[in-house]
């Protein structure tokens, strides 16, 4: 295989061989060779600096090696090894869904692989990923897990579809462990993959911290915090998403853990709607999760998104009770972690609260990032506490 030659035009080699996996189309000189084709590039005095796939779009290389002649098969086999691996360590017990592989923090760009029990979910991300990764990491995943089905997942909202490489989709929601908790995951018609992995250090902090208190999850999706929290001794939880389907798995699996039906109500409700309501009935909680979908899926939203932000912190906060606890939690990687800081402080105080931050936290280590690619460090999540 002859490797398309690229040639930088832009100073960027310093950062590619510090590690950051994308070479921006701008910043080399003009090609014509196809998305998924293998690609090495040149500095300007022709000296190597990586090679990898071409995509489409802004993205022009996925950096898949910084070694000069490596084999790319090799190297994809390699590293699916070492992601089962590292799994093996960092995945806690009872626990069987989990991230495998998450692409570029796995030094596989643009490939994203899910365990849930017996079933590997994988999403590809751009057509350099679905055209030069999918193939060679699904049979690398065949031959080391055969034991598990072997699934992939395409496209967003309505247009999404999930086949079977092997093995078959089930038909309905699965059940799943988390830290022994049991939790609905549907791989066909879900959000992700199926659940929010990347929170499961979060639901394990809400765990610990509900004991008497009355909680309310918003944009709760299947329920993951408030089963946390009703397995942790919460008084009270209540679960709000505008979606019926989640809201109705979110009952169910809180049936399923064995906890007392009583003390849940699941609200298929527009979250702004519902806190609004809320207040007006002078509700008050002792712990609110606040885990909305991306507000700034651009740097464009970036803007509307600190709006959407504040005003979120801002209504939450009017029903927290005094030395209440608010987890705020944001998806958003274009809203850095100080942004978001700034966004509940200025959400507190129109609210007029005094909140002190007790821990933040990111993905768990099964979502690996890497140094010299902040970008891939998405997720921001927020303990804080209102002071009396």
């Amino acid at each position: 295989m002859t490797p398309v030659r690229l040639t930088l035009r832009k100073d960027v080699a310093g950062s590619l061989r510090a590690g950051h996996p994308w070479l921006y189309r701008d910043a080399c000189a003009p090609f014509a060779a196809p998305a998924g084709a293998f690609a090495e590039l040149l500095d300007r005095d022709g000296r190597f600096v990586a090679s990898g796939y071409l995509d489409e779009g802004p993205i022009a290389l996925r950096v898949l090696s910084l070694r000069r002649g490596e084999a790319p098969a090799s190297v994809i086999e390699a590293r699916v090894a070492a992601a089962i691996a590292l799994r093996a360590r960092v995945v806690p017990p009872e626990t069987d869904a989990y991230r495998l592989i998450h692409g570029e923090g796995d030094g596989l760009p643009g490939i994203v692989v899910d365990r849930y029990a017996g079933h590997l979910v994988i999403k590809p991300d751009g057509a350099a990923a679905e055209r030069a990764l999918l193939g060679p990491v699904s049979s690398a995943l065949s031959a080391r897990l055969p034991e598990l089905s072997l699934l992939v997942r395409r496209g967003r909202g309505a247009g999404k579809t999930t086949v079977a490489l092997s093995g078959t989709v089930p038909s309905g929601p699965i059940e799943i462990r988390e830290h022994g908790m049991i939790l609905l995951a549907d791989l066909s018609e879900g959000q992700k993959t199926g659940l929010f992995l990347d929170h499961r250090d979060s639901r394990r902090r809400v765990r610990a911290l509900s004991r008497e208190l009355r909680v309310l999850n918003l944009y709760g999706y299947v329920g993951g915090f408030s089963i946390a929290a009703g397995l942790g001794g919460a008084l009270f939880v209540e679960t709000v998403d505008v979606a019926k389907g989640a809201v109705a798995l979110a009952a169910e699996g809180w049936r399923r853990n064995g906890l007392d039906p009583s003390a849940h109500v699941a609200t298929a409700a527009d979250v702004p709607a519902r806190l609004s309501a809320l207040r007006e009935a002078d509700a008050h909680f002792d712990l609110i999760v606040a885990d909305p979908p991306s507000f700034a899926p651009s740097e464009a939203a970036v803007p509307e998104a600190i709006k959407s932000y504040r005003k979120l912190h801002q209504a939450c906060l009017r029903l927290l009770a005094p030395g209440g606890f608010y987890l705020a939690a944001s998806c958003s990687s274009h809203i850095d972690e100080g942004t978001f800081l700034r966004t509940l402080r200025e959400g507190s105080e129109k609210a007029g609260a005094r909140l002190g931050v007790l821990e933040r936290w990111s993905a768990p280590a099964d979502h690996p990032r890497l140094v010299a690619f902040p970008e891939g460090d998405y997720l921001k999540c927020v303990l804080t506490r209102r002071l009396a």
